[in-house]
């Protein structure tokens, strides 16, 4: 059975589980509110120096560490966040393995949630 229609607070009826163009507009709008004011990845430390440093520890592991995922790591999380603090930053032991998936929507709801 097909799930209720929704209305959106702008009046619209919007099917369950998707947005209202209204909704994606405003998000879009936060969005480059606060990429306006945030500092370019090589400015967060996200540089060349990084960019050698994460390779070298995807090839050494090579698979997501999500406790039951096991797919191909892509991306390497700081388990702890570093919030601009280098020396976190720079810490190996802080780093983990993890696909995209992973990082983008299981540690980031982890991170909320914290």
């Amino acid at each position: 059975m097909p799930k209720p229609l929704h209305i959106c607070i702008c009046g619209k009826t919007v099917p369950n589980g998707h947005r209202c163009a209204c909704q994606v507009a405003r998000t879009r709008e936060r969005n480059r509110r606060h990429d306006a004011n945030r500092p370019t990845a090589s400015q967060r430390g996200y540089g060349r120096e990084w960019r050698v440093a994460r390779d070298a520890f995807l090839k050494r592991n090579d698979h997501c560490a999500w406790p039951g995922c096991g797919a191909p790591a892509t991306t390497v999380d700081h388990i702890k966040p570093h919030r601009g603090d280098m020396h976190l930053f720079w810490d190996r032991t802080n780093w983990q393995p993890l696909c995209t998936s992973c990082h983008n929507r299981r540690k980031q709801r982890q991170e909320r949630g914290a």
